[in-house]
């Protein structure tokens, strides 16, 4: 199967991107409402705009996770061998990475999700 991103990518930091996209994507969510709140725009209509700011900035770290879990599961080739990857040989180590960066961009992912969800049911800031 032939790709635009070239193999050499899949390294050691690749098994650090998901959770570094959540870290940074739940400082973001939560520092811009706390200040927005903090500033008194807490309204309903005040917090809108960020509301879909916040939105947009969910889906594109949603969207750089989904390529961090391609990128693993290519790494574990495509899912064709399966666990536990414990021989001592570069190749099994190669496996073995694919797949724990194959589960951190899935746990990554639900976090994301779940750090948006106050987006949609907490209507304004509280007092």
């Amino acid at each position: 199967m032939r790709s635009f991103i070239p193999r050499e990518i899949e390294t050691l930091w690749t098994l650090f991107t998901a959770p570094v996209v959540w870290a940074f994507h739940f400082v973001v969510c939560y520092v811009v409402m706390a200040i927005a709140c903090a500033k008194g725009s807490g309204s309903i209509e005040g917090l809108m705009g960020l509301r879909l700011f916040l939105g947009g900035f969910t889906l594109f770290c949603l969207l750089l996770i989904v390529g961090s879990a391609y990128l693993a599961w290519r790494q574990w080739g495509f899912g064709t061998d399966t666990p536990p990857h414990d021989a001592p040989t570069r190749q099994e180590r190669q496996l073995f990475q694919g797949f724990a960066t194959l589960l951190l961009s899935g746990l990554s992912f639900i976090s994301v999700v779940f750090v948006a969800l106050p987006l949609l049911f907490i209507p304004a800031c509280m007092p």
